[in-house]
């Protein structure tokens, strides 16, 4: 961990958003996709309810082992999700929630990159309160989505 990247708290200790955003740049480290590896933690009562990051689904081939078609047809960042064969990390963590029988009502997301329009539905409907990411994505049809529903957002500028 970068010791400057982080704001510390009179006490010394790192903020609470810094830790978790910090587990969030591990997990991203998890992931298989070869574009945009991506991690989440999804966070309730200052407690981590679950991790997710991007990859195919269980038991399929990873695009680490048959490469990537997004970037075999040029797609762009933000376009097209639907043609990849891995799972975001955002939807992986709801579903891992579920899994262990964790509500997601109220919980924060913590998140490399802003979500796409996909996952943005799926958080909405998950009754996610705030998201904080790092990066932004470029994805219109995903902000505009946001600015309706009653997500809070905030990118994280302690890197």
């Amino acid at each position: 961990m970068d010791k400057s990247a982080v704001v510390k708290t009179e006490q010394g200790r790192i903020s609470l958003d810094d830790y978790f955003m910090e587990i969030t740049k591990i997990v991203a480290k998890r992931s298989t996709c070869l574009r945009h590896p991506t991690g989440a933690v999804l966070v309730r009562d200052k407690m981590i309810i679950s991790t997710g990051y991007n990859g195919a689904p269980r038991g399929l081939k990873h695009c680490t082992e048959v490469g990537c078609l997004r970037q075999k047809r040029n797609i762009p960042s933000g376009k097209f999700h639907e043609l990849c064969r891995g799972a975001h990390a955002e939807i992986n963590a709801i579903i891992q929630a579920s899994l262990n029988g964790s509500s997601t009502e109220g919980a924060v997301l913590y998140c490399t990159s802003f979500p796409c329009a996909y996952c943005m539905k799926a958080l909405i409907n998950a009754k996610i309160t705030k998201i904080i990411y790092l990066e932004d994505y470029p994805d219109e049809l995903s902000h505009e989505i946001c600015q309706e529903s009653p997500i809070e957002t905030v990118q994280w500028l302690h890197r």
